[in-house]
């Protein structure tokens, strides 16, 4: 078999399965380990995947700007948000970080509250708010994402306790952990659940078991996934093992 065809089955059954080991695709493409190990490495080079011990895993199907993803899957972010909303309880203050379904969640909110929040789009939505304080973390705004970040912007977040903090995740796996394609977005994402009480992560299923290259926390951090699908589909056992609430 030629390397582009090795390769084109590799990301063929990264699709399907999920994660990709050594010995079953040197059993399937009938070459050496050490073979499958070098073409793993030159995907991963490429962006084409994560390498991981013994394997390979997806990268996280993220669109690039607040303004593309924000379109992308709106009904599931609001079935997610719809999930989520009856955990937060009058007088909390909370946190939510730049992600689209973060925004899904503000835009549900109407019970007296203090906000914190980092994203630009979520702040105008909620400015003048009935019941609402909000606080806008200060620092750079990145034109993409729509968010703060830098030095301004976490001091805040070191001054401040928080009941409940929303992340919007980019990526999450059971070993790995959850993590980000973005170092900025990474770095805000740290300090948020530093000064949280209780961290929740929405996502979307199909971030489940993918990886980027910075790292925000250990999957022990986490205490509620939100997902629009069941939560009792097999594919969170092993959060589940860990403790967290899955819904």
């Amino acid at each position: 078999m030629l390397k582009e065809e090795r390769l084109d089955f590799i990301i063929n059954h990264l699709k399907s399965n999920q994660s990709v080991k050594l010995g079953q695709l040197s059993e399937a493409l009938a070459v050496s380990e050490d073979t499958v190990r070098r073409d793993i490495e030159g995907l991963a080079k490429n962006g084409l995947l994560t390498k991981v011990r013994g394997g390979a895993i997806p990268h996280s199907p993220n669109a690039h700007s607040f303004q593309e993803r924000i379109h992308v899957s709106e009904n599931e972010k609001i079935m997610i948000a719809q999930k989520a909303l009856p955990l937060i309880k009058p007088g909390d203050t909370i946190l939510l970080d730049g992600g689209t379904t973060t925004y899904a969640l503000a835009g549900l909110l109407d019970i007296p509250l203090t906000i914190i929040t980092n994203n630009v789009p979520v702040a105008a939505l909620l400015a003048g708010r009935k019941n609402l304080e909000v606080i806008m973390t200060g620092g750079r705004i990145l034109s993409d994402s729509q968010t703060t970040a830098g030095a301004y912007a976490i001091r805040l977040l070191e001054q401040s306790h928080v009941d409940i903090c929303f992340l919007g995740i980019c990526s999450l796996h059971h070993k790995i952990g959850v993590t980000s394609n973005d170092f900025f977005d990474s770095e805000m994402k740290r300090a948020m659940v530093n000064c949280s009480d209780r961290i929740v992560a929405l996502t979307g299923h199909d971030k489940i078991g993918t990886s980027e290259a910075y790292k925000i926390c250990p999957i022990d951090k986490l205490d509620t996934i939100v997902t629009e699908i069941d939560p009792d589909n097999d594919m969170f056992e092993s959060y589940r093992q860990r403790g967290i609430q899955i819904l």
